[in-house]
């Protein structure tokens, strides 16, 4: 059931209150409802992506991070910026809470196995594994954290150089090779979320449109535009060493 039926079915149907209108939390108090906030605040996330790597393109300017190095101070000291990494936190922890939430709903749904409910006959792998890719994602977003932010947030008085701890984490092969495994399964979670929270909104037919090629973006092309930063400064590093 899309969100345009959902609505039909509702307020046509459920739950009417004293004066005969259904009550605004019955849309987000049901199944349907918990998909439609994973799906908005899915899309608002993406968002985030596309803006955040329009920032980090500055690490490929050749002027020893002076821009990016300006521009992570501008992000750390604007006020709207600041108030913005909050909606953004909401957003990451809404999303989490209500996907743990719409899977937990799902495993009660369908408690038969795998082996006999045939899910690779009803469901897309990407589909099936959303709860995997996500948990994923989730551990690369606390080790990213870790990494990056909270060294450039709470040093002290004397703040690092954020282009050195870029160039540096991703200098280390064993942090480069976990950040590019990690972007290929958040590509992964984004192909299949990207396209499911549109038809969950009701606004992607069963054919092929232009959502599923504006889809490639967030789960092709914006991946691999933060990989290619581990694997530059992975080249800059070796090129470092072999002169």
């Amino acid at each position: 059931m899309n969100l345009s039926e959902f609505f039909h079915s509702s307020f046509v149907n459920r739950h009417s209150s004293i004066n005969g209108m259904d009550k605004p939390a019955s849309l987000y108090q049901s199944s349907v409802g918990q998909k439609v906030l994973v799906a908005l605040t899915g899309l608002f996330l993406c968002t985030f992506l596309v803006v955040h790597l329009s920032g980090n393109l500055l690490l490929f300017k050749q002027d020893g991070g002076r821009a990016f190095d300006g521009y992570s101070e501008f992000m750390s000291t604007n006020l709207g910026i600041r108030f913005m990494e909050f909606v953004l936190a909401a957003g990451f922890l809404g999303h989490i809470l209500l996907g743990i939430r719409v899977w937990m709903y799902n495993r009660r749904c369908r408690p038969e196995s795998y082996v006999m409910s045939r899910p690779s006959q009803n469901s897309s792998l990407a589909a099936r594994v959303m709860f995997v890719t996500g948990s994923v994602v989730f551990v690369f977003l606390v080790v990213h954290l870790k990494t990056f932010f909270v060294p450039s947030r709470f040093a002290g008085n004397i703040k690092p150089s954020m282009y050195r701890l870029v160039s540096t984490a991703f200098a280390d092969p064993v942090y480069a090779g976990f950040y590019l495994v990690s972007l290929a399964l958040m590509g992964y979670h984004l192909r299949h979320g990207f396209q499911s929270a549109f038809q969950t909104l009701g606004l992607r037919p069963h054919r092929r449109t232009l959502i599923d090629y504006v889809a490639m973006i967030f789960w092709l092309f914006i991946p691999a535009g933060f990989a290619a930063m581990p694997v530059y400064f992975l080249w800059a590093a070796h090129w470092a060493r072999a002169r």
